[in-house]
Parts: structure tokens; sequence; C-alpha cells
């Protein structure tokens, strides 16, 4: 790295690292990774769609922690030394497997920003430890995001066109919508394992569909067929546990959140992840704020004037809500809408100001309001890597939002690569509650609609099958299996049933009055 010119006396800027040119695209392999297995699969299929090899690097692991531990500086948080120590672990694998050019002919390619988090000394950080470990050319191409779709700046190191990002966005939304998926069906389905099993199916049908740059909703739609035939029982009272936090401890799949939602589903609880889509929305809409704040600031003329930016975030927002609207349509509308930027600054502007950027910045404190007041959870988890700053203002703050919320649930934990017993522990003593909680929903619901346990039974023996798994439940409480009485009570298809005339008004009379 050197320090260069900038028309600035002194200012530090990081070297330039050459672009990935379109003859260099079928020699080099960019590497990737960081998110779950869903949105890696599908990213993948994306960006060989445009030409390029690519491969997604295995889930961070312990050793990978250790890596990077021994590499990167010392007080940085744990995704950078889990993700740091992932791409080196690899690289060494590489070496030692005796593979020869190895600078020449992979790059990899990830995230940068700047600002108070430390998630800004991230590409440093990548560089110096590369250095370290002998692959001093080593080429790190970053995605700013400050900089949007338009990643040409010499500063931004990518020299790619704005399809590249455009493809990670759309492979970024179906990830989420899988990942919901998943953890909304799996705590319900009957054979353990059909859920991921399907899902695993239509990430393949994704991936060629992405490659081979298809329509993705009639896929979609092949995939809600699919997962309709996965029985499920949404009988099962399961506390709905919301994780929010920081973004990577919140999203990884492996050792460095603890595996905590799978966890969680093991412990008997139904998992609502935070999509990375909700992350994007939230770049637009600040980027969109920061704009409005310098009406009549700005100097530029046309397109590059203050009115203008204004309409072209507008309308990026307005795309990217009916882009992940129409996919969610092509699943029957079996996820939940992205939460709007607008409401949760609202329900957070009176503990913390929604323009103090950061890390998650305000949205730790509004979705757990969110989830409070919307009845969208019985818990709410923050986790966070040890000693992170946005994150631990906002648990200072979330104490203020506790004494205005008296019932909310809400447990913060942080991750270091250990004290995972201690971790999990906290959150037991919580999820009891949150359970217990589930179960009076539950009763008081089935009171409400006049429904009894024996009631139930007769209603499953006759129609076993019902709902199938994608259908669309109604949302009046907060647990599934209450929103399920709610289903009951309306039974639309009931009349369908090939049962005795006497037997279906007796249910129908039972069930709706």
């Amino acid at each position: 790295m050197t320090e260069e010119a900038s028309g600035v006396e002194g200012q530090y800027r990081l070297s330039a690292q050459k672009s990935l040119e379109d003859w260099e695209r079928n020699r080099v392999t960019m590497l990737f990774g960081g998110l779950t297995l869903a949105h890696e699969r599908i990213i993948e299929g994306a960006w060989e769609g445009l030409g390029y090899r690519v491969k997604p690097l295995p889930v961070p692991d312990n050793d990978a922690l250790a890596l990077g531990r021994e590499y990167c500086s010392k007080g940085m948080c744990n995704p950078a030394y889990y993700t740091v120590g992932n791409l080196l672990k690899y690289l060494i694998a590489l070496r030692q497997a005796g593979v020869p050019q190895i600078e020449e002919r992979f790059a990899y390619v990830t995230a940068g920003s700047c600002g108070p988090c430390r998630f800004g000394a991230y590409e440093t950080e990548y560089r110096r430890a590369l250095d370290q470990a002998g692959f001093k050319n080593f080429q790190i191409m970053v995605i700013r995001q400050t900089e949007g779709l338009s990643q040409s700046s010499a500063e931004s190191t990518l020299g790619i066109d704005r399809n590249f990002v455009l493809a990670l966005v759309r492979a970024v939304m179906i990830g989420d919508l899988l990942n919901e998926l998943g953890f909304s069906l799996r705590p319900y389905e009957v054979d353990p394992g059909s859920v991921d099993a399907a899902l695993s199916q239509g990430r393949n049908w994704l991936y060629w569909a992405m490659r081979d740059r298809e329509n993705l909703v009639p896929v979609l739609g092949r995939i809600k067929r699919l997962l309709d035939e996965v029985p499920v029982d949404y009988r099962r009272i399961k506390p709905k546990v919301k994780i929010t936090g920081e973004f990577w401890a919140q999203t990884t799949e492996g050792d460095g959140n603890y595996h905590l939602a799978r966890w969680l589903e093991a412990e008997g609880a139904e998992v609502v992840i935070e999509p990375i889509g909700t992350w994007i929305e939230y770049l637009l809409w600040k980027r969109l704020q920061w704009t409005k704040d310098r009406r009549g600031i700005f100097s530029g003329e046309g397109w590059s004037s203050g009115p203008f930016k204004e309409i072209r975030l507008r309308v990026g927002q307005v795309l990217f809500d009916s882009v992940y609207n129409t996919y969610r349509a092509a699943l029957g509308f079996r996820t939940e809408p992205l939460a709007p930027m607008a409401q949760l600054a609202r329900y957070a502007e009176d503990y913390y100001n929604p323009r103090i950027d950061g890390g998650e910045a305000h949205m730790e404190i509004a979705k757990t309001i969110q989830a409070i007041k919307n009845s969208k959870a019985h818990m709410v988890i923050s986790i966070k890597p040890f000693g992170c700053m946005p994150s631990t203002q906002s648990d200072g703050v979330q104490v203020k939002v506790a004494a205005d919320h008296p019932d909310a649930l809400f447990v913060s934990v942080e991750t270091s690569g250990d004290s995972e017993v201690h971790v999990k522990s906290r959150v037991q003593m919580v999820l009891f509650e949150a359970k217990a909680r589930a179960r009076e929903e539950f009763a008081t619901t089935g009171a409400y609609l006049g429904l009894t346990a024996e009631e139930l039974d007769e209603m499953s023996s006759i129609m076993p099958k019902m709902p199938a798994a994608m259908t669309q439940l109604p949302s009046r409480e907060t647990g599934t299996a209450a929103n399920y009485l709610w289903w009951l009570q309306r039974a639309p298809a009931l009349r369908s049933l090939p049962v005795p005339t006497e037997i279906l008004t007796d249910i129908i009379v039972r069930y709706r009055r």
C-alpha cells in the first residue's frame, strides 16, 4: 500500500488494485464468502452467468478464527478474524496442496465501508494479513457500500460494471426468501429434514436459472409447489425468536455465532431472521436522508443536482421493493415484506437518533420495538462481536426501551469464539419464558374461538394434509400455532372435503361461531 496524491496534501489513500478485465474472467477465480449457504449458491450462479469464474469459501469456523487472530491486528472484531482467517485458511491449503500461481489465479471479492465501525478497516486487515502470510500480491476487490451501483472509481478497486452489483442484489433477495422459508417451515415439518431437502433442490434450480439468466418467477413457483408437498403440523406451539444485532454475527451459519439459529430450532423455537434486503433498504434510505438534509447545497447540474439525486434514490427504492415483492408473490406471499425504513426510524427516534451512523445504527432499537408493537416475535436476541461499538451503544439504549415496554423479552449476547455455554445459558433462561407466553397465547386464542384440544385432533383426522406448508396463515397473533387456529376458524377449504355432510356441517358451525 502506498500514499497517493489526491488533491489534499497528506491525505492517505489505499493504493488502487488492478481491475478484473474481461480477458481475465476466464482465468481468475473470484473467491467470496461470509453469507449463508443459500445466498452463496445463488450468487455463484448469478456471477457465472456474467462470465466470471467464482467459488464460495466454506463457512468460517474456529480454525479460521485462530488464523485471523494470528495475522490480523489486535483489537479487531470477530467478523474480521473469521473472514480474514477463512480466506487465509483456504489459500494456505491451496499452497500446501502444491497449487501454482495462487496470486495470479485467484482474487477475493468482499464488501467495504467506512465510519466508526471497525468494518471500515477490514480491507486494510485483509491486505496486511495476506502480506504477512506470503500472499503479498493477492488481489482484494471491494464493493463499497457508499457507492451503490457506481463501482467504477479508482478508489473502489473493482472496475466492473453495474450488472455485477445488480446480479448480486437479485441473488441476495432470493437467498433471503429461501432462508426465511426454511426457518418458518422447519419447526413444523412432520418428516425431519424434508424442508432442507426441498430447499436444497430449490437452490440448485435457482443456481442454474441465474447462471442461464432465466426468469426467476417460474422457478420460484416451482419451489412453492415443491414445498407444498412437505407435510407440516402447525399445531406445534413454538415461540417466535427474532435475531438482530451486528450484520455478520446475526447472518453467519457457523461457529461465529455458535450456530445460534439452528440451536434455537433444536430448543423448540421458530426463528425469525433479518433479511439482508433490510440492510440494502437501509443503505438506500440513509443515502436519501443525507441528500434531503443537504438540499440547496449541491452545486451539480442536471442529473448530478440534489433534486435529481433524490429522484434516482426514490426510484431505486421503488424498483427494489417491486422486484422483492414480485419474488414474494411467486412464493404465495408466504414470507414477510421488508420492514419500512420510515417506520423503523419513527420507532427509534425517541431513543436513538436515526442520523447516527455506524454498524446497524438505530435499527437494533427499531427492530426490537417493531417486534413488540407489531407482534412479530415473543423474544428478541441481539448478537454481536466482542466490543462492537455500535451494538454496545444500542444495548445501553435498550435499557430504556425495556423500561417503556415491560412486556418485552430481550437478551443481548456477545460472541468471542469461546464462552458458548455461557451465551446459550443466558438465552435459555429467557427462552423458557418465551415458551410460556407462546403456550398462553395459544390457549387464550383457542378459548376465544371455542376450540378444545379434542376438537383440534378431530379436525386433523378429517383433513390431515391441511393447510399446505405454503399456505399464508392469518397474522392476528404472534405465534404460528395461534394463527393456525384463526385459519381453522375461517376454514374455507372445508367445503370441498370428501367427508359426510353432517360432520362437515357440525365442524363449520363449531369453528365459525
